[in-house]
C-alpha cells in the first residue's frame, strides 16, 4: 500500500516548519531596514541643505569654491547611501533570481564609481583652480583614507565582476572568494564612513575656525550630519553581518549567466 499521502503531508509540514523558522529569523529586519532608509534619506537631505544654504550651492569650474560642494553631496549619495543598499540588495530582494541580483548589484556599483569620479574631480578642481594660489592636494588624513577607500572599492568591483559574473569560473572558486569579497566590501564601506567623518570635521575646522566652538548653526548641523553617518553606518554593518538575515540558497543560484 502506498505511503504517498503520508509522505506528501510530511513534506508540507516540513515546508511550513522551514517557512516558520525563516520568519522567526527575519524578526526585526523590516523595522531596522526602515530605520536605515530613513536615516539615509535624512542624511542626504541634510547634506544638501548644508551645501545649498550654508555653502552657497553648486557650480563647476567657473567657481571652484562652489564646485567643491559636489564632493560631499555625491560621496554621501554614492559611496554611503547607494553602497549600503547595493550590499543589502541580496537581503532585501529575497525572491528575485540571484543572477538578476548580481547584475543589479554590479550596475549599482558601476554607478557609484561614476559618482565617485565626479566627486573626486570636483575636490581636485577646487584645490587646483583656487585663487589667488592653488591649495595643496593629498596632505590630510581625510584625503589618504578617502583615496584608499576609493581604490579598495574599485578593486572590489573588478574582482566581483570577474568572480561572480564570468560564466566560466568554477563554483568552488566563487564560494572560496565570497567571504573575502564580503569582508573587504564591509571594510570599504567602513572606510567610506570614516572618510566622511574626517572630511566633515576637517571642513568644519577649516571654514568655521574659532566660530565652530561657539555652537553656530552650521557647526551644529555638521555635527548632526556626523551623527547620522555613524548611525547609518552602524545599522548597515549590523544588517549585513547578521547571519540570520542572510538570503536562503535557491536551486537556481548556481545557474551560469550564459544559460
Amino acid at each position: 500500500m502506498s505511503n504517498y499521502p503520508y509522505e506528501y503531508a510530511r513534506c508540507l509540514d516540513m515546508d511550513q516548519i522551514e517557512e516558520s523558522s525563516q520568519a522567526r529569523s527575519l524578526e526585526g529586519f523590516t523595522p531596522l531596514l526602515s530605520l536605515l532608509e530613513a536615516c539615509g534619506a535624512l542624511l542626504m537631505i541634510l547634506v544638501a541643505v548644508w551645501t545649498i544654504c550654508y555653502r552657497n550651492g553648486f557650480s563647476w569650474k567657473s567657481n571652484p569654491q562652489l564646485e567643491f560642494n559636489w564632493h560631499p553631496l555625491l560621496m554621501t549619495i554614492g559611496l554611503v547611501f547607494l553602497y549600503a543598499n547595493a550590499m543589502l540588495i541580496y537581503r532585501t530582494q529575497r525572491n528575485v533570481r540571484k543572477r538578476r541580483l548580481k547584475l543589479i548589484h554590479a550596475g549599482m556599483m558601476l554607478f557609484i564609481v561614476l559618482l565617485t569620479v565626479i566627486a573626486l574631480v570636483a575636490a581636485f578642481d577646487s584645490h587646483n583652480l583656487a585663487t589667488p594660489s592653488p591649495i595643496p592636494n593629498m596632505y590630510t588624513l581625510h584625503s589618504w583614507v578617502g583615496l584608499t577607500t576609493v581604490i579598495l572599492f574599485c578593486c572590489q568591483w573588478v574582482a566581483g565582476c570577474v568572480s561572480f559574473l564570468f560564466p566560466g569560473l568554477q563554483s568552488p572558486l566563487r564560494a572560496s572568494y565570497m567571504p573575502i569579497h564580503v569582508y573587504f566590501g564591509v571594510a570599504a564601506f567602513i572606510g567610506a564612513i570614516t572618510s566622511c567623518l574626517l572630511g566633515l570635521n576637517e571642513k568644519a575646522i577649516f571654514t568655521l575656525k574659532e566660530k565652530y566652538q561657539t555652537f553656530v548653526g552650521e557647526g551644529i548641523l555638521m555635527n548632526c550630519i556626523g551623527l547620522l553617518f555613524v548611525s547609518f553606518g552602524g545599522l548597515t554593518v549590523y544588517l549585513i553581518t547578521q547571519e540570520r538575515y542572510r538570503r536562503l540558497p535557491r536551486p537556481e543560484d548556481d545557474v551560469l549567466l550564459s544559460r
